[in-house]
């Protein structure tokens, strides 16, 4: 589990086709406490360490999640959001976030609104019932509120901050972005589809 904070920014330096896809992503965490096994939020995606090095980690990615995320955009050099998993006692600072990525979302505009940047973007149909005003989402591994909602376009604010300490400070018009709905908002429809 994960709480959508981001907490370092990785670079991908090596990506691989071995049947999956195998990707070397480099970061400022501190690998000798990292184990062969752990879970990190890459982009929003929960990943399998399968490989250390001094100030790097590989991971596997299968057919089925290069095909459900943004993953198969990447390319080396590519920025990515990275969250290690929670442990207990752990700040619980942005929302439960599972890494396991719902679909993707796309960016159709992006506007100055303050010091903020807020961003629309349209998520697939199938999806766009679990966003609601005020709700949480994931985008790219990183926690926010959903401001409104019309259809399948919704907002969200971006603050410096958040620009400056993830890959958010260079979004673009046309990204595709890694959407995981809050579990909460599925939970809730399942029960009232139930009713």
């Amino acid at each position: 589990m994960f709480t959508g904070i981001v907490t370092d920014i990785g670079t991908v330096l090596e990506l691989e086709q071995r049947g999956d896809l195998r990707a070397r992503i480099a970061t400022g965490y501190d690998t000798a406490e990292i184990e062969i096994g752990a879970s990190i939020a890459s982009d929003g995606v929960c990943l399998t360490v399968i490989g250390l090095g001094p100030d790097w980690y590989e991971v596997e990615i299968s057919a089925e999640t290069v095909a459900r995320t943004n993953l198969g955009g990447w390319r080396k050099g590519s920025r990515v959001n990275l969250e290690r998993a929670l442990r207990v006692g752990d700040e619980l600072g942005g929302h439960i976030v599972s890494g396991h990525v719902d679909g993707v979302a796309e960016v159709i505009s992006a506007e100055a609104s303050g010091d903020s940047t807020r961003l629309t973007l349209r998520a697939p149909e199938a999806l766009a019932r679990f966003i609601a005003p005020k709700g949480s989402v994931a985008l790219n591994g990183t926690s926010l509120t959903v401001n409104e909602v019309t259809g399948r376009d919704f907002t969200v604010n971006l603050i410096p901050h958040t620009r400056a300490v993830t890959t958010w400070g260079a979004v673009a018009v046309g990204d595709a972005v890694n959407l995981e709905i809050d579990t909460l908002a599925r939970y809730v429809a399942r029960l009232a589809e139930a009713g």
